[in-house]
């Protein structure tokens, strides 16, 4: 392992270089690059997941950390390891201070593994668009977690709103093994469906996701009934000659019924981070599937038809942060009306209603209504 203070990007490039050299034949075959985002709290979780799916997928590993933006002096940290605790594949740790944290790419962008795909990982709270970040524009596959958002059905919402060919979200991923049982009672199916419902909690992304996806193939609203336990609890389907199948859960395993079989249990454990993140891996084209549901829960048609090219937008929370600043002191000094007539009632203060810009004395001054502008 290579630690570099205080670096540039050209001193991480030339020890990455370094490291590959020394490495051998440990480096060859990388088929990606993970673009890993996180704050540091997190750190520890998301390398450990990552180094999981590094196990299963020959990748290049690049961490972002954007630490202290509003630093006064940019600083990058970096760790060049070959092999090691992240996995046996190639891993960067990038720290960014001050504003170089706002241009992560003009670090990344040179790291990255020549002529194979680019997944960009946000491990914490989504960001609001993903054009907002050049981590998620050049990437093929961008990978979030809605259930890790203060509110995370108006994070999955979000996720709607800016959808692209080429997203994912981790609460989708975690219903894989639900779609697969669905799946398989109309292996022997000789009838329609003409009923479903999702038991569980609605307010949960996945749970959600699972209705969607089964309205979705079905043409036929899945309602969610609310379900004690959080996440999901159980589906279950009528068919067209009056039988009915169900799966509800059961701690680790799951309960299968029939109308007319005895019933069946199966295991069912939730699965690792790490194993998420390794199966999201496995396809970098667009998840059709995901696309649907996700239109059927957000309300939005046709965002499988949507095409996967982003442009960057600059967004520089300094300047966010100034303007909410700004607009709340305009707030709280703006007189109301009613309040600036210390007179008998009636009476009419003319700076309480001077249009901007127009130069009358004293504080309290707001634009006109767009009524009395024009009369």
């Amino acid at each position: 392992m290579t630690t570099l203070w205080d670096t540039t990007g050209t001193a991480v490039v030339k020890a990455l270089a370094a490291e590959r050299r020394s490495g051998g034949a440990v480096t060859s075959g990388i088929a990606l690059t993970l673009v890993l985002v996180v704050d540091e709290p997190q750190v520890a979780i998301a390398e450990a997941a990552a180094s999981v799916a590094a196990s299963k997928h020959p990748m290049r590993i690049l961490i972002v950390i954007r630490r202290q933006v509003d630093a006064p002096t940019p600083r990058l940290d970096a760790e060049v390891l070959i092999g090691g605790r992240l996995g046996p594949g190639e891993a960067i740790v990038m720290r960014m201070y001050g504003r170089l944290a706002l241009h992560a790419e003009s670090v990344t962008l040179p790291l990255l593994a020549p002529d194979a795909p680019v997944v960009t990982w946000w491990y914490g709270a989504p960001p609001e668009r993903i054009a907002f970040d050049p981590l998620g524009v050049f990437a093929d596959r961008r990978i979030t977690d809605a259930a890790r958002a203060d509110d995370p059905m108006a994070a999955l919402q979000q996720r709607g709103s800016d959808f692209a060919a080429g997203d994912t979200d981790l609460a989708w991923t975690r219903i894989t093994p639900w779609r697969a049982l669905l799946a398989s009672a109309f292996d022997t199916a000789t009838a329609s469906a003409s009923s479903a419902t999702v038991a569980g909690d609605d307010a949960d992304p996945s749970t959600q996701l699972l209705a969607g996806w089964l309205g979705a193939s079905f043409g036929f609203e899945v309602p969610v009934e609310q379900a004690k336990g959080g996440g999901i609890r159980g589906v279950t389907i009528g068919f067209d000659d009056g039988t009915t199948y169900s799966a509800k859960r059961d701690g680790a395993r799951v309960v299968l019924s029939r109308g007319g079989a005895p019933d069946s249990i199966a295991p069912f454990p939730d699965r690792e981070l790490g194993d998420l993140l390794a199966e999201e891996m496995r396809r970098l084209d667009a998840d059709q599937p995901y696309s649907r549901a996700l239109s059927v829960v957000c309300g939005i048609p046709d965002l499988e038809h949507r095409p996967g090219v982003r442009t960057h937008i600059w967004n520089d929370p300094a300047l966010v942060a100034a303007q909410q600043a700004a607009a709340a002191q305009q707030r709280d000094t703006a007189i109301p009306a009613n309040e600036a007539a210390p007179g008998a009632a009636g009476a009419h203060d003319p700076a309480a209603v001077a249009p901007s810009g127009d130069g009358v004395a004293g504080e309290g001054a707001r634009p006109l209504p767009a009524t009395e502008q024009s009369a």
